[in-house]
This record gives structure tokens, sequence and C-alpha cells, in this order.
């Protein structure tokens, strides 16, 4: 049972996205967690970027099985999230905030990527909105 209007909300958009946009809601989801994890690592909280690492990981687990492979950049970004992943390992391990934020840059560009081409593949200019937020 969903008990607050909030998570009403993010089940709906959840429910009403396109495939488009729920790659860049979990995009967006890996990114707040990565950041979390390396403000958990910052204020040596390590089960704060334990846990928040942690989840980016899950999400990232997420893109890698999905990836449709009659494509060929799909192998490209299967290594990319591999390399990502490996980072949040790093960083989580040796409680290096340098390998979560090159992760970070890495899940960053991605996104943006993705939310360039979903614009074009949607008949959209590229250019035609600011780099906005599906995040639910």
């Amino acid at each position: 049972m969903i008990k607050s209007p909030y998570e009403k909300y993010r089940q709906s958009a959840v429910q009403t996205s396109t495939p488009a946009q729920l790659v860049l809601m979990l995009y967006d989801g890996a990114i707040r967690f990565v950041r979390a994890g390396m403000d958990g690592l910052e204020k040596n909280d390590y089960e704060k970027a334990n846990t928040n690492l942690g989840k980016a990981q899950t999400i990232i687990s997420e893109l890698m099985s999905t990836l449709n492979y009659s494509y060929d950049v799909s192998n490209n970004l299967f290594t990319m999230y591999e390399y990502t992943n490996f980072l949040l390992v790093e960083a989580n391990i040796r409680k290096d905030k340098t390998k979560a934020e090159e992760a970070l840059g890495y899940l960053t560009e991605i996104r943006e990527t993705w939310l360039q081409a979903s614009k074009i593949a949607a008949g959209q200019s590229p250019e035609s909105t600011s780099m906005e937020s599906t995040n639910g």
C-alpha cells in the first residue's frame, strides 16, 4: 500500500513514463546515490557511503542487464557500465572519493547523451529545451 502522496506521485511517474524516461530516471537515481555516497565519504559516515554507493551499483547492474545487443553501442555501454561499477567498488572499499567522482562524471555524461538521443528519437531538437530532470 502506498502511504504518502509523494510515493503515489513516484509510482504514477514510473507507470506513465516512456522507456527513454525510465532510463533517465535510472541515471538520475544512480547520480543521486553516488553524490550521497560521496557525502558519506567526506563525512567519514561509511555506512551512508556504503549504502548509497551500493544502490548506485545496483542501478548500474540493472542498466547492464537490460542492454539490447542488436545495437553496436551496447557493447561499449556495457564496458562503460562495468568500469563505472568497478570505480564505485573501489571508492567504497578504499574510501576514495576521487573514484566516486570519476564514476559520477561518467554517469552524468552518459545521462546527458541519453537525454539528447531520446530527444532526437522523439523528433525534438536536442537544443529545444535545457537539460531537465525527469527524476520522479
